[in-house]
């Protein structure tokens, strides 16, 4: 009993130094976006100086032409990038598991992409859609097509970006998969084949519902990280040409470091904070209800 009460007390107590840490990382700078948001913010020599001005912060935002165009992208891009990652993640995942050997190194070939540095990934990359001798212009060159401005045509910057980020991103949603996969109940897939079901009714019968929360998790793991891509698109494009690859990362990085405009980037981050949560609010309370209709309690 007293062994029981020392380790429950234990584990009570080890928790408060986490959650101070993460009070004072996380929490702390978003309570101080807060008088920030209702302030004009001069940084002079004399000195820094606050003025209360909620109303023209407010009126920024509601007039922000480029906010329209950054919110515009970056859902483009989440939504693009995200899908093409899960597909092709899902089918990689599916076929190195069903290899009967040379699984583990095709594995390791998979995951290259994801450990090489932001930096490495939009140099190789900037040099592929070279116009001049770039990979992508020397494959359209062979089919007798003219080259393709990539990175400076408004009509294919933010798909060149989308490309990008699909090779980038594509082996994590894989690893989460195929992990999955490795872990199916055998008994289940082995009495679908014996119940004679085609190679589709598996995948979609079988396979997808018993994957459903990997799915999930690997949607929502990327649909975060694609929702604050900075580098490699301030790498490639910054931003251009004109706004066509200007994502919220980007603007809000051009709002605070290139503008100074300290008080309207602040309202601009609550804001952007305020949609994300209820966005995952409407997701929570949606998956919620459609469990309960599915398991009908």
């Amino acid at each position: 009993m007293k062994d029981d009460f020392l380790n429950r007390t234990f584990r009570h107590w080890s928790m408060w130094p986490c959650l101070a840490f993460l009070l004072v990382l996380s929490v702390y700078p978003v309570l101080q976006l807060i008088p920030m948001a209702l302030s004009t913010i001069q940084i002079t020599a004399e000195g820094t100086f606050w003025t209360y001005s909620p109303r023209r912060n407010l009126d920024l935002l509601l007039g922000d032409a480029v906010l329209r165009d950054a919110v515009v992208n970056t859902l483009v891009f989440v939504v693009l990038s995200v899908a093409i990652e899960m597909v092709l993640g899902f089918f990689a995942a599916l076929f190195i598991a069903c290899m009967p050997r040379g699984r583990n190194f095709a594995r390791t070939v998979m995951i290259l992409p994801i450990l090489l540095p932001a930096v490495a990934i939009g140099s190789m990359w900037k040099l592929m859609f070279n116009y001049d001798f770039g990979l992508f212009n020397q494959m359209v060159g062979l089919i007798g097509l003219n080259p393709i401005n990539w990175l400076g045509d408004t009509r294919w910057a933010l798909l060149s970006i989308v490309i990008v980020d699909v090779w980038h991103w594509t082996p994590f949603v894989f690893l989460i998969l195929f992990a999955s996969i490795e872990t199916l109940p055998q008994d289940v897939l082995e009495a679908g084949r014996v119940d004679g079901a085609t190679a589709w009714q598996m995948i979609s019968l079988i396979i997808l519902p018993l994957l459903g929360p990997a799915l999930a998790v690997a949607a929502l793991f990327r649909a975060i990280v694609a929702f604050k891509a900075f580098d490699q698109v301030y790498l490639l494009t910054s931003g251009g040409p004109g706004t066509s690859t200007e994502l919220l990362s980007l603007h809000l990085n051009r709002v605070f470091f290139e503008q100074n405009q300290l008080g309207y980037g602040a309202m601009l981050s609550l804001s952007i904070i305020g949609v994300i949560v209820a966005t995952l609010a409407v997701g929570k309370w949606s998956a919620t209800q459609i469990e309960r209709k599915r398991t009908g309690r």
